[in-house]
């Protein structure tokens, strides 16, 4: 608790100005004492602080001062303040603002969570007795293609040299290998039917560095943005480095639920969506036709961006599903929309595109030169050979065997958990989603325990924002009858 960090540490400068010529206030003094105090664990998530009036009295200072500390961390959301109970550590990243941390330190708050650590320490545990006694894991907790799915690639068959002057060519390290693009606008307008001028693309080296782009170059410190919860969105620090602040989307099976979002762009000012709408990472729902033209007629109604990512839409089960973007409908000129080829040909090859207008690729691309010095060659030309040679083909041999692999899992769980955990048939993707049954939505410690027990190693659904109760299972390495 504080008294453990704070006895008679606190010689505010204030209180001796011919030593420092320019003292801090004390109230940042106290704000800095507690985020350093948060940052190093601590003060975890959920713990409760000390009454104003016994800060006061222990930091040998007015309780006013105290209390414009406390607002401070307040209102930037690492403070929750319940009326009649006290004041809290904040344990979740919703709301929370963060000044922008471009030096990439620890994000506060980051693994302060008590139960997340609980539920660490335990995942450590049974792998450790695994790999001593000999026992079988299947390590559901990745977010990779499993590696007996994966394609098999050949280096493209080009002289070294010539890969290298590829590389200097100035156009390609602004926006991509002009080769590379011209799969992309391909692979967009066959298999995704989205048709976009290759002005409108920009090469990444990923789905993370499209996101951080966005998030640094389009948006400013203390934005509010708004992501499905649950999300894998919530797990990326790239969004506290920026400063920005995440508000949790309702969802429901057919995706954001409108209501939900008119409620919170009202309340919160949200300047930005980030959505998964496709197969979603981590609840692997798609979301409906209808909703998605609801969510595209709302966001051109208000201006209100989109970043979409599409990462799964090559791995539907049926023919049936409607995986087309939300990009599509409307004018789509409010929506900037992101792929990579990671689900498909493994996490090795970064490559990946952001498809927007033509303004912002120039923006993003001169903002990327400088701070990578422009895209590797040889990634971008292993994604173009699977994007014109193996793609259609590794696609088809992927689909029945997820959906095997997908069901086999669901048959596992329904036999043995159906009593804790409800989950509904993925239509595509890498995820199936387990949701706690209410009698169980407090035992999270002892749901994972069980998931383990039976040689399951789940993603934590802490880790999306979402119950401790909750978990995420990539299906793609279960082996399948």
């Amino acid at each position: 608790m504080l008294q453990d960090i704070f006895p008679q540490q606190l010689d505010f400068p204030s209180r001796n100005r011919k030593t420092y010529a320019r003292p801090l206030p004390l109230y940042k003094q106290i704000v800095a004492h507690i985020e350093q105090a948060i940052e190093n664990g601590v003060l975890c998530g959920g713990e409760r602080l000390p009454s104003e009036r016994t800060l006061g009295a222990l930091l040998r200072v007015n309780r006013s001062t105290v209390v414009q500390a406390l607002n401070d961390l307040t209102d930037r959301g690492i403070l929750l303040r319940r009326l009649g109970s006290g004041t809290y550590v904040n344990k979740e990243k919703w709301g929370l603002r963060q000044y922008p941390l471009l030096n990439w330190r620890s994000p506060a708050l980051a693994g302060a969570d008590p139960a997340a650590a609980a539920q660490a320490r335990l995942v450590a545990a049974y792998r450790t007795k695994a790999r001593q006694k000999g026992g079988r894991l299947d390590d559901c907790s990745g977010s990779d293609l499993a590696a007996d799915l994966l394609p098999a690639l050949a280096t493209p068959a080009q002289a070294w040299r010539e890969v290298l002057s590829r590389e200097v060519d100035s156009e390609g390290a602004l926006t991509g290998l002009a080769s590379f693009k011209e799969a992309v606008q391909q692979h967009l307008r066959v298999n995704i039917g989205l048709t976009v001028d290759q002005e409108q693309i920009l090469i990444t080296s990923g789905t993370r560095q499209s996101l951080f782009l966005i998030s640094q170059c389009l948006l400013k410190p203390g934005d509010a943005v708004g992501i499905e919860a649950p999300s894998y969105f919530y797990s990326l620090p790239l969004f506290q480095a920026a400063g920005l602040r995440l508000f949790a989307l309702p969802i429901d099976r057919d995706g954001v639920i409108l209501d939900g979002l008119d409620a919170l762009v009202a309340r919160r000012g949200i300047r930005m969506l980030f959505l998964n709408p496709v197969f979603q990472n981590p609840t692997g729902h798609l979301m409906s036709k209808t909703r998605k033209e609801e969510i595209a007629r709302y966001c051109e109604a208000r201006r209100l961006p989109i970043v979409e990512d599409d990462a799964y839409s090559l791995l539907s089960f049926s023919t049936g599903a409607d995986f087309a973007p939300i990009k599509r409908l409307g004018s789509g000129e409010q929506v900037i929309y992101i792929g990579s080829l990671s689900s498909y040909m493994g996490g090795g090859v970064r490559a990946g595109w952001l498809v927007a207008p033509q303004g912002i690729v120039r923006k993003l691309g001169e903002v990327r030169l400088h701070m990578d010095a422009g895209l590797s060659v040889l990634p971008q030309l292993l994604a173009e050979s699977y994007l014109r040679r193996t793609c259609p083909d590794h696609s088809l041999f992927l689909r029945p065997r997820l959906a095997r692999r997908a069901a086999a899992l669901r048959d596992r769980i329904a036999a043995e958990l159906s009593g804790r955990f409800s989950c509904f048939p993925p239509q595509g993707g890498l995820y199936l989603y387990l949701y706690a049954r209410k009698q169980w939505e407090k035992e999270g410690l002892t749901l994972l325990e069980d998931l383990l027990r039976r040689g399951l190693v789940p993603a934590l659904g802490l880790g999306f924002g979402d119950s401790a109760a909750n978990f995420c299972l990539n299906f793609s390495g279960i082996k399948d009858s």
